[in-house]
């Protein structure tokens, strides 16, 4: 099964993992774009890219980029509210290693674990369209088929987490059931799923990171 699985997925053509630098796709997030790479030029003000080795067996997805955050330092929870907490606990369970200090050059290392946004643009006030929300599910379906390892999805909030499953499932988001998990269709794998990090204690947060990640490290 699992030789057809791989058969099948090698004559499928798969959109990109990410979007390019100046990404047209959505005019309400380029206007928004370059209002800010006008106003702050020393921003990285474009798509942030997913951060972390492509084998890695867990992915974690939040919603998009914060304006001065990601959007700000070109890496995906860097800057933004949630980021402490996640990176804590990555570092703790030794998913990355290194000194978080909220900078890309910081040095931190991601271990077996990537991180990336349903929504790759910065949206005004943190809240992309649906219609914006379709047009990135691409770069999400683009993601999760090159990650060959993948053995687990942590999806932050409730948009990330219907992207998500339409982003394994390669087809329309599914409702959001919190703690639900799902299989891969490429093989074993299976999908975790959360609440927003500012909204779980360190201690739970750490508990999700290792029940949803099914591989055992090594």
């Amino acid at each position: 099964l699992r030789g057809r699985l791989r058969r099948r997925r090698s004559t499928l053509t798969l959109p990109a993992a990410e979007p390019v630098r100046d990404c047209p796709i959505c005019p309400r997030l380029v206007g928004f774009r370059e209002k800010w790479r006008a106003a702050e030029p020393s921003w990285h003000n474009a798509p942030v890219a997913t951060f972390g080795p492509h084998n890695a067996r867990l992915l974690t997805v939040g919603l998009a980029p914060g304006l001065r955050g990601a959007n700000r330092t070109g890496r995906p929870f860097t800057g933004d509210f949630a980021d402490d907490l996640l990176y804590r606990t990555l570092i703790d369970f030794s998913f990355a290693t290194g000194t978080y200090e909220a900078t890309p050059d910081d040095g931190l290392t991601l271990v077996d674990a990537a991180i990336t946004n349903a929504v790759r643009c910065v949206p005004p006030e943190n809240k992309p369209l649906p219609a914006e929300i379709a047009n990135c599910r691409q770069f999400l379906v683009g993601t999760i088929f090159a990650m060959p390892r993948l053995k687990a999805v942590l999806a932050l909030g409730r948009i990330a987490c219907r992207d998500e499953e339409a982003g394994v499932h390669r087809g329309q988001p599914g409702r959001h059931q919190r703690g639900r998990r799902w299989q891969f269709p490429r093989g074993d794998q299976s999908l975790g799923r959360a609440r927003p990090w500012r909204r779980i204690p360190h201690d739970l947060a750490s508990q999700i990171v290792v029940r949803r990640t099914s591989a055992r490290r090594s």
